[in-house]
């Protein structure tokens, strides 16, 4: 097996459904390695089945880090994310081994990697008034207002993503500047690893079958119990665990609001629109070199490559 650089990581990004927690694993049995989840869903503890979360198989193989940890009722942040991030990659680089970042939530991914913008704090008052009109108008209302003062926040967002939504108007309310402005006006162009990047693209239509199968696959395995589970440790629609999609879905079915058939279809279309946006996310992103699902030798083969000069 090839050791790592002490500096080295590995990224494994993209959108959903492409299969990079298995390649990721695929890669392990070749790298001396351990994989840290970069995927904002995965980090919450009762929904194991509904955000697709490493198999105690994969999980048997090598070390899996920052995957279900947070119980529904804690939201996080990039902030937090990149701190505890941060801890774990030190450590795995210090005992000789590659971390591989893998997920597809593009701001853990830049944030890490790159650093957050220096955004000033906002005050408690801004912050208590824009949490409040949250309760009363709801997460859609709000994505409503950030369209017209933030479109291009907005449009990366889910219009449910209540947390990130609050959080765009809060620094636009605090500096009179959008979310989005502050991103492009600090870039950090310049990596603080040394750092290799893989995306795995499908197209959408592609990726919709595949999409439908794993939901599918999800209902068989019992995710409609699981979120019955997390609803009797937390019966709170607001909270941050609730949020995700698939969660949010099945939550309606169990609270009589609609359909299994209802849920299944509205699970897919919002899944389908975030992968859309992962992708317009990634491509933007640079330094990221693009395979096809299914290349796993060739990127097997760059990585050890890699690790060897």
């Amino acid at each position: 097996m090839v050791c790592a650089q002490s500096s080295a990581i590995l990224c494994l990004v993209g959108p959903t459904g492409t299969g990079k927690s298995s390649l990721a694993v695929q890669i392990v049995q070749k790298v001396e390695a351990e994989i840290v989840n970069c995927d904002s869903r995965q980090v919450y503890a009762d929904f194991p089945c509904i955000t697709a979360q490493p198999s105690d198989e994969h999980r048997a193989r090598c070390p899996h880090h920052l995957y279900g940890f947070l119980p529904p009722d804690q939201a996080i942040d990039a902030g937090r994310f990149v701190s505890l991030a941060q801890e774990i990659i030190l450590d795995v680089q210090t005992r000789g081994k590659l971390p591989i970042l893998v997920g597809g939530t593009g701001l853990y991914f830049r944030a890490l990697v790159y650093g957050l913008a220096p955004i000033p704090d906002i005050p408690p008052q801004i912050h208590e008034r824009i949490q409040t009109q949250c309760r009363e108008q709801g997460p859609e209302g709000l994505h409503r207002r950030l369209q017209e003062v933030d479109p291009e926040t907005a449009a990366r967002l889910h219009p449910r993503d209540r947390q990130r939504i609050t959080r765009a108007l809060e620094v636009h309310a605090a500096t009179h500047r959008p979310l989005s402005w502050w991103i492009r006006m600090y870039p950090c162009d310049q990596p603080r690893y040394n750092t290799l990047s893989f995306g795995l693209w499908s197209d959408l239509d592609s990726l919709t079958p595949i999409l439908k199968e794993r939901i599918e696959r999800m209902w068989a395995k019992g995710a409609l119990q699981e979120a019955a589970r997390a609803w009797q440790r937390c019966p709170d629609e607001s909270a941050p665990g609730w949020s995700g999609i698939g969660c949010w879905e099945l939550l309606q079915v169990l609270l009589g609001r609609w359909t299994a058939t209802q849920a299944q279809q509205e699970w897919l279309k919002n899944t389908r629109a975030y992968a859309k946006r992962q992708l317009t996310w990634f491509k933007k992103e640079p330094g990221i070199i693009w395979f096809k699902p299914g290349q796993t030798a060739s990127m097997t083969d760059t990585v050890q490559s890699w690790l060897e000069q």
